[in-house]
C-alpha cells in the first residue's frame, strides 16, 4: 500500500492532482480546495490513503496526518464513502471537530449527498473516537509534559482530565509545581 507520496504536482482538476514521483504520474483525490493551492508548489508531501474494492483503486491524499486519521475513521462509518468523508474534510479538521461536539446536523448536511440520517450517525460515531485521536496526539509535548501527565493519570485522572488541567498552567513551573497546580485546578471542578 502506498501511504505517502513526495513529488511535484504536474496538474490538477477539480478535487484531484497529477503528482510526478520520479517519472512516475499518481492521480490524487484530495480535499477540493486544496487542488489547486499545491499546483503552485515545486514539491508536495502527501500523507495517502490507498483506496482498494472489488472494482476500484484511488489514492486519497491529505498535507497532515491528522487529516489522514479523520478521513480513515469517517470512510469506517458504515455508508460513508470516502467521496462523501473528502468533500466533508474540505470544511477542515476543526470545523469538523466543533461540529461533532456541538452535534451540528446542518453542518454536516450541507454536504452534497450527505443525508440527515447519516449525519447524525456520523457525530455519534465520532463524537467518543476524537476524545482518542487527542489522546495520541502528542505533536509538540516534551517528555516533562508528558511525564507530569502519566503522573496525573496514576493519581486516578482521567487523560482527558489530565490534558485539560495542564493546558491552563504555566510551562516553566518545575515537575513538581505543575502536578500540584493541575490537582487543585481538578479539584476546582
Amino acid at each position: 500500500m502506498i501511504a505517502q507520496l513526495t513529488g511535484k504536482p504536474i496538474s490538477h482538476t477539480l478535487g484531484t492532482i497529477i503528482l510526478q514521483v520520479r517519472g512516475v504520474g499518481y492521480k490524487v483525490f484530495l480535499p477540493p480546495s486544496l487542488s489547486s493551492k499545491l499546483l503552485k508548489q515545486t514539491q508536495v508531501t502527501l500523507y495517502i490513503h490507498t483506496y482498494v474494492r472489488d472494482d476500484t483503486l484511488a489514492l486519497y491524499g491529505f498535507t497532515s496526518l491528522e487529516e489522514l486519521q479523520l478521513f480513515e475513521l469517517i470512510i469506517n462509518i458504515s455508508g460513508i464513502g470516502p467521496k462523501i468523508a473528502i468533500s466533508l474534510l474540505d470544511k477542515g479538521v476543526d470545523a469538523i471537530n466543533t461540529a461533532v461536539s456541538q452535534a451540528d446536523v446542518d453542518f454536516f448536511t450541507s454536504i452534497p449527498r450527505l443525508g440527515k440520517k447519516n449525519a447524525q450517525k456520523i457525530i455519534i460515531e465520532l463524537k467518543p473516537k476524537f476524545d482518542d485521536l487527542q489522546d495520541l496526539d502528542l505533536a509538540g509535548e516534551t517528555p516533562e509534559a508528558l511525564e507530569t501527565l502519566d503522573a496525573l493519570i496514576s493519581l486516578g485522572f482521567t487523560k482527558k482530565e489530565a490534558r485539560q488541567a495542564l493546558k491552563s498552567i504555566d510551562s516553566k513551573l518545575s515537575l513538581e509545581a505543575k502536578i500540584t497546580q493541575a490537582i487543585k485546578n481538578l479539584g476546582k471542578k
